[in-house]
């Protein structure tokens, strides 16, 4: 025997390096930590949008004219009340654009005068009150009402991705103990013989513990690396609150390949403690 191999055979000597090569596990364990991203990725953007949308609805409302309301006295009507910081008539071009993919292009439909408010501090049922009053037959739209909705469809959006992510775990730490059995199968005359020399549960426990966590962690690695493209691309396509894209939970994708390491490690030594108790 060559001193590279006797060298091998003292810092493997279960030859779990044969054992529990890469292959299968680490690319399903990759596969698991990819929709991890995923799902961690959509509960952020979820979450920033809902706060988005709350900060900027809580003091803003729509006014909607009657037809044939004078737009520049409104305006200055309604900039004087009690609880408007500003009140700037609606684009009527933009709103048409708006409107476009539901109405078309046919410029037989008139629409609505608006003016948008900024608010400051203002009861909504009284301000509505005194709107009307200021400019008869004009509505007060708040936004706050659709904030709340955004913000639980957020919160559902984010109670998906939790669920997304405990069927991860769960499906990656039975992959893991498939694993374990099977280098255990392949390797258990070396496991026996060990433990007749006088090797603890705990030391050939914590050998497949290693190896398996490492094959977890790499294979983790790979699935956060290969989730970042299309999560950056998405993130320039949807503009987000810094830097003009969806900002990344880069510290929650970095803890991914850690944990996916951690649960690894933790599977194979109840896997393994378990037989060399009931072993044979």
């Amino acid at each position: 025997m060559s001193r590279a191999d006797q060298s091998r055979r003292a810092r493997d000597p279960l030859g779990l390096a044969r054992a529990l090569p890469f292959g299968l596990l680490p690319a399903l364990v990759g596969a698991m930590a990819l929709l991890a991203a995923l799902a961690l990725a959509g509960a952020s953007a979820a979450a920033g949008f809902a706060e988005g949308w709350r900060s900027a609805a809580s003091d803003t409302a729509t006014v909607i004219l009657p037809r044939g309301a004078d737009v520049p006295d409104a305006v200055a009507q309604l900039g004087q009340l009690p609880g408007i910081a500003a009140a700037q008539a609606a684009d009527p071009a933009a709103l048409a654009r708006l409107l476009r993919p539901w109405l078309g292009d046919d410029g037989g439909i008139a629409l609505p005068s608006l003016v948008d408010l900024r608010l400051s501090g203002a009861d909504v049922p009284d301000l509505a009150a005194r709107v009307g009053a200021a400019v008869p037959g004009a509505v007060l739209e708040p936004h706050g009402p659709w904030a709340g909705q955004i913000a639980n469809l957020a919160q559902a959006v984010r109670v998906v991705a939790l669920a997304v992510l405990m069927l991860v775990a769960v499906v990656a730490a039975a992959v893991v103990a498939v694993g374990a059995g099977a280098g255990l199968a392949a390797r258990r005359d070396a496991v026996l013989l060990l433990h007749e020399w006088g090797a603890r549960d705990g030391e050939i426990a914590g050998r497949f513990a290693r190896r398996l966590a490492f094959l977890a962690g790499v294979g983790a690695t790979a699935g956060v690396i290969v989730a970042l493209p299309p999560l950056l691309f998405v993130g320039q396509l949807v503009p987000g609150t810094q830097g003009g894209m969806l900002p990344l939970p880069w510290v929650s994708l970095a803890m991914v390949p850690l944990l996916a390491a951690a649960l690894g490690w933790a599977v194979a030594q109840a896997v393994l403690r378990r037989w060399l108790r009931r072993r044979p």
